[in-house]
């Protein structure tokens, strides 16, 4: 049996994901729920919805396309990119409400509907596999850009408690095992203004305090806490 180093284990580090089995389950979605909505077999929809529900709830040892892919694709594959697990999950959340809606609509009798919602997530888990572009997935990030500190927000940052030098700083959340992370933080560096990196695994309360939802987040902060940038 092919065995491969994981540097995020894929059922305990769940803040973190590879990020090709996010595209790995859009396409096992994508495909059956278009077989669903051509072949009329709309309990098809159900049962995609009930799976996302389990691996939303129970974790993803209960979500069939993620064991899958972790047990028997990335063996052979090796780990892919690791990401920041909340923008797939919260389009995870939006697929299941409307596989949902869509057997919902079928089973009172409104099968058009049902085809229209059921396409819908067809076409954009699809769109997600085959070109990455997941767009549940971009309605969070912007969620929490929205969510987020603002520039030119007064007392944004109170830099004593974050423990950073004096004068302007870049600060950036980051995890140690996303990807993406160690890139922003690469290019963060050559700026030439200090960085304060604080690690969301361990310090989450400064996370949800600066309404962080997803990493990397990079600002750059002047020296009274003021934000003056989003670098990332």
């Amino acid at each position: 049996m092919t065995t491969i180093t994981r540097a995020a284990h894929p059922y305990t580090d769940t803040s973190v994901i590879d990020a090709r089995a996010p595209r790995f389950n859009q396409a096992t979605v994508g495909v059956l729920s278009l077989v669903a909505v051509v072949t009329g077999w709309w309990w098809l929809l159900a049962l995609l919805a009930l799976q996302l529900i389990l691996g939303l709830t129970m974790g993803r040892r209960w979500c069939l396309p993620c064991v899958f892919y972790f047990e028997v694709v990335q063996p052979h594959l090796g780990e892919g990119r690791i990401e920041d697990s909340r923008p797939p999950r919260f389009a995870n959340i939006l697929g299941a409400v409307f596989l949902t809606s869509a057997t919902l609509a079928h089973l009172v009798g409104l099968s058009p509907l049902g085809n229209i919602l059921g396409g819908m997530v067809a076409a954009l888990a699809l769109l997600a596999a085959v070109t990455g572009l997941c767009v549940g997935c971009e309605f969070y990030k912007l969620g929490a850009r929205l969510r987020g500190v603002r520039p030119g927000q007064v007392d944004g940052f109170d830099l004593a408690t974050l423990g950073a030098p004096s004068g302007e700083v870049l600060v950036e959340f980051t995890h140690p095992l996303c990807s993406e992370c160690r890139e922003v933080g690469e290019r963060l560096r050559t700026d030439g203004r200090p960085v304060l990196s604080v690690d969301v695994s361990e310090q989450p309360d400064l996370a949800r305090r600066y309404h962080v939802a997803v990493v990397p987040t990079a600002y750059a902060v002047a020296a009274d806490g003021r934000v003056l940038q989003r670098l990332a």
